[in-house]
């Protein structure tokens, strides 16, 4: 990597020195090829040391940029202030002293930060605070000028999961296929799709020219828009937060639940934070306010709880000192969490799963490179040996051009005795010809002869195949026709058959009706007979009816004139016994009774009546 005296900056990984500490040594190359002084610089296994790299690249990569002591002393201070080692301001300054006896005059500064100050590293210091010192130094120099559609913050944080991802080889570079795995959980946490299409064409435009980004061109990407336009900048502002928190803070899962106090015993709402050995809880998503921390080590365990106290998907976190109690939204979070939680018990000692993916990523990548670099060497070797397989092939090809002059010679001469041999050979070839061709001449005529003969042969052979066919053809006519002659008789005599059965039966039919038809006839005949004796009958009580009424009515008559005359005979008769006679109680007479009161007529004088009428009515029809 050049710096701005043009120096160059190689820094290959070296073994761990310690067992939770990676080493990497950083050695200054100038532009005559001399090396300069070399540092250590240590980190933490997940190799944030990267940072503390760029910082010094950026700022301290020769000696020649340390002239004004003042910036030493000042880097140096805040290093050791930022990564927690004991140091005293008044021997940092007889450290930086220009008498030619102090560390840096004497070895240069890379030294002395590696024997005085990254020696002494421990491992608790805060790589928060180192990541915003060393961006703090190198950002203002690549991201002052330049129009971002993100913040210093998004920013920073993109600098950081560059950080993350990049190669463990100096100069820091994100490869391609970091990169693609970067923007799709970047665009997966923003809820977008994914633009296959449009990485693929952006991956041929980089491969043209390069295969890698370093720290500042992947921020330009994602800070001017080139696969995020058209998206709400608060959005990608999110998505960049949560990929960072999940790849650089070791953030698993993260969301908001409820959380049982210890000494109120009210619920209240918490943002928790899931990490590979603990889990921490906020007031509020912006992380400003902590309000616990939650180890979880092998003593711990998480346990589902029944619903209880108007709380649902409850579940508890058992610690050696206390418990926590958690109400989830949903039963899907609630054994997200559980799932998480147990899972991180089997991963105690060991790396995130995201770290482990990278690993993973990596190694494959070497596999391939490897696998790669051989095939090439493979190549190499065989094209080597094809250049000695040339080399000896036109060494053979000059030895077989100086003998072939000598084979030339002899060769010519062979060729010369075997030209005469052949001028010999070819005068009497030619008598042999011209004789042959007489014998040809006489052959043809015969062939001419035979020929004639065959052609006529073949003209009679196929005029009798002709015939022949002919006669079979008018065979097999006749056959046919004999065939369908004899078809047509038999079709003929069984439409016959069928005719006459058709015909009896018809004729069956009609003999049946016309037995019908008489009997029918004479039914109708009788019926109408019938008809008209009943016609007569009727008639004949017709009048009988009308002569009974009429004489109904002359009997009516007769009553009524008979009942007018009893009555007044029997009023005078009764007027003049009245008279006559002493006045005692009468005798009384069975009456009849109607529904008009007392009839005017005895029992015995309606009977005489009505024997008069039916004798009446008899001789009225006997005269009849």
């Amino acid at each position: 990597m050049l710096t701005q005296d043009g120096s160059v900056i190689t820094i290959p990984p070296t073994e761990s020195l310690l067992s939770s500490v990676e080493a990497h040594s950083v050695t200054v190359v100038s532009e005559d090829g001399t090396e300069g002084q070399v540092c250590r610089l240590l980190g933490i296994v997940n190799l944030r040391s990267k940072q503390v790299y760029l910082c010094l690249c950026l700022t301290s990569a020769s000696p020649s940029l340390f002239q004004p002591l003042f910036k030493g002393i000042v880097l140096s201070h805040n290093l050791c202030t930022i990564l927690r080692i004991p140091h005293n301001t008044s021997a940092l300054e007889e450290h930086f002293k220009d008498d030619d006896e102090g560390p840096v005059s004497t070895q240069g500064y890379m030294p002395y930060l590696n024997m005085c100050i990254l020696n002494k590293i421990q491992a608790n210091f805060d790589f928060n605070e180192l990541n915003k010192m060393c961006w703090t130094l190198s950002a203002p120099k690549h991201i002052s000028g330049k129009h971002l559609l993100i913040s210093g913050v998004d920013a920073f944080k993109v600098w950081c999961i560059f950080n993350y991802l990049s190669e463990d080889k100096y100069p820091l570079q994100i490869v391609i296929e970091e990169l693609e795995y970067f923007l799709r959980k970047l665009f997966a946490a923003m809820g977008c799709s994914w633009n296959e299409g449009r990485f693929e064409d952006y991956k041929m435009h980089l491969s043209a020219k390069k295969k890698h980004l370093n720290a500042w061109e992947l921020i330009e990407l994602i800070g001017m828009g080139h696969f995020t336009k058209g998206i709400n900048p608060q959005t990608l502002s999110m998505g960049i937060n949560e990929v960072y928190r999940e790849l650089v803070m070791d953030v698993i899962k993260q969301g908001y639940m409820m959380k049982k106090g210890h000494k109120r015993k009210n619920w209240t709402e918490r943002w928790f934070e899931l990490h590979l050995n603990y889990m921490s809880y906020y007031v509020s998503e912006d992380l400003i306010e902590q309000k616990g921390c939650i180890s979880l080590d092998r003593n711990c365990c998480v346990e589902s709880l029944p619903d209880k106290d108007g709380k649902k998907n409850l579940f508890i976190i058992k610690c050696v000192e206390k418990s926590f109690e958690i109400s989830a939204s949903d039963k899907k979070t609630k054994q997200e969490w559980i799932q998480g939680i147990k899972h991180l018990y089997t991963k105690q000692g060991l790396s995130s799963p995201h770290r482990e993916s990278r690993q993973k990523r990596r190694e494959l990548r070497n596999r391939i490179k490897a696998e790669k670099e051989t095939m090439e060497s493979r190549m190499r070797q065989l094209q080597l040996a094809n250049e000695s397989k040339q080399a000896q092939l036109e060494a053979m090809n000059k030895e077989a051009s100086s003998r072939g002059d000598l084979e030339e010679q002899r060769r010519l001469q062979t060729q010369i005795e075997l030209l005469d041999q052949y001028r010999r050979d070819l005068a009497q070839e030619k008598m042999a010809r011209m004789q042959m061709e007489e014998q040809v001449v006489e052959k043809a005529n015969e062939v001419e002869q035979y020929w004639q003969r065959m052609q006529e042969l073949e003209d009679m052979y196929r005029q009798l195949k002709k015939a022949l066919d002919d006669e079979r053809q008018a065979k097999e006519d006749e056959e046919a026709l004999s065939k369908l002659q004899a078809r047509l008789l038999q079709q003929e005599a069984s439409k016959r058959l069928e005719l006459e059965q058709i015909h009896l039966q018809q004729q069956e039919i009609l003999t049946q009706s016309q037995k019908e038809k008489q009997e029918l006839e004479r039914e109708r005949a009788e019926k109408e007979r019938a008809l008209q004796a009943a016609q007569e009958q009727l008639e004949i009580l017709r009048r009988q009816r009308e002569g009974a009424q009429e004489e109904y009515k002359v009997v009516t008559k007769k009553l009524e004139r008979a009942a007018n005359k009893t009555k007044t005979w029997k009023h005078k008769v009764f007027k003049h016994e009245g008279l006559l006679q002493i006045i005692q109680p009468g005798n009384k007479s069975p009456t009849r009774m109607t529904n008009w009161g007392q009839a005017a007529f005895t029992e015995t004088e309606l009977d005489e009546l009505e024997r008069i009428w039916q004798e009446n009515k008899n001789r009225s029809h006997d005269a009849q």
